[in-house]
């Protein structure tokens, strides 16, 4: 498996199939005298500015943070452990509502989205 071709951009399911996002970045463990290993993925607008470089990953998570509070501030990981498949989607063994990655998203629905007329 070529990690970096078959994994990055891949759409990200729950167990119950819920879109999670697609992967953004993914987390390797360095290991002296043995190849590195994969330990989680990364999900965000924070790792894919990083993948820009490091100083829209810095303008990013300074966004992130002032618009969302601190805990927004880093990327959001799921442990590697957690895969159950990988096909056309990646399934991991998770269930997305005992997760923060939506907060975004709940967030804009209840402070922008739910004060437009009609929406």
């Amino acid at each position: 498996m070529k990690l970096l071709r078959d994994l990055l951009d891949k759409q990200v399911v729950d167990r119950e199939q819920v879109k999670v996002g697609k992967v953004d970045g993914l987390v390797a463990q360095l290991r002296p005298g043995k190849p590195p290993r994969i330990i989680a993925i990364e999900l965000g607008s924070i790792t894919l500015a990083r993948r820009l470089g490091a100083r829209p990953g810095r303008w990013m998570a300074r966004l992130a943070v002032k618009l969302g509070g601190t805990q927004h501030g880093e990327p959001h990981r799921i442990a590697w452990r957690k895969v159950k498949d990988i096909g056309i989607d990646i399934e991991f063994d998770i269930d997305v509502r005992e997760t923060s990655i939506f907060a975004w998203q709940d967030w804009l629905r209840d402070h922008i989205i739910g004060r437009i007329p009609g929406a």
